[in-house]
Formats: structure tokens, sequence, C-alpha cells
């Protein structure tokens, strides 16, 4: 079984890419997740290259900027390849399944230079979500 589970902070904000001829969208985050143990009283991280397609890249092109704390489920898959000059390069991406937000937005630190889309609310506390949005809800 392929699964990885991984929580940390968005190191940048998400690099935003369409393709195919219906314009499908994917978004490339750096997530970085902090060890469990420190080597000489500094904090250490490990770095993870991450991939999400659809509706999930919609909702983090939306609503995650640099420092969001996320939870990312997904799949783990090599990213060989051999350059022009035969050498080898070697490196693993997260193809994202889901993406939970671990703290309110009240809460994060960070943020973007650039303004970011906001949630709209109907006055009682719930978003409103577009129906393409809503197949990258966990709960839906």
């Amino acid at each position: 079984m392929n699964r990885i589970t991984l929580m940390g902070r968005l190191t940048r904000d998400p690099e935003i890419k369409t393709y195919g001829s219906e314009g499908k969208t994917m978004a490339n985050i750096t997530l970085a997740v902090d060890r469990r143990f420190k080597r000489d009283v500094e904090p250490t991280a490990d770095f993870f290259s991450c991939t999400a397609f659809g509706g999930t890249a919609t909702v983090l092109e939306k609503y995650c900027f640099k420092g969001t704390k996320l939870l990312v489920e997904g799949e783990c898959q090599d990213n060989n390849y051999e350059d022009k000059n035969g050498v080898k390069h070697y490196s693993k991406r997260v193809l994202i399944s889901s993406v939970e937000f671990c703290e309110s937005k009240k809460n994060s630190s960070g943020g973007s230079s650039e303004p970011q889309a906001q949630p709209k609310t109907d006055g009682d506390g719930w978003m409103d979500v577009e129906d393409d949005e809503a197949d990258a809800l966990p709960f839906n």
C-alpha cells in the first residue's frame, strides 16, 4: 500500500498551472514538516514536493498561501530522470488525494503580499462552495 500523511506548512504560495484543452488545474506546493527529534537544539524539517489536481488544486489556489498549515494525504511517486549529460537525478513527489486545514484563518501566520480570495459567507458563518469545488471537500 502506497499511502503518505503529512502535516506541515507551505513554504511558498501554491504554483498553479493549467493543462490540456479543457484547461484543467494543477497545483504544486512544498510542505515543510517538522521532525520529531531535533539536532543541536535547532529545529529541523523535511521538505516535500506535492502536486494536486482538479478541485483540490482549485481549493489550494483560492485558500492557501505561504505559512498555511495543512494535513495532506496522498501517495508517493518517484520523479527520477536522466539529463542530457547522462546524470541520473532522483526525487520523490507526493500526489495529493485530500487536504485538510489545520488551523483557522485568524490563527494562521504569514501570508502573501498579494490579496487572497476570501471565502463568501451568507451571514450565518457557512461558506458558499461552487459546485465544481464540492468534489474536493473531504466530507463530500
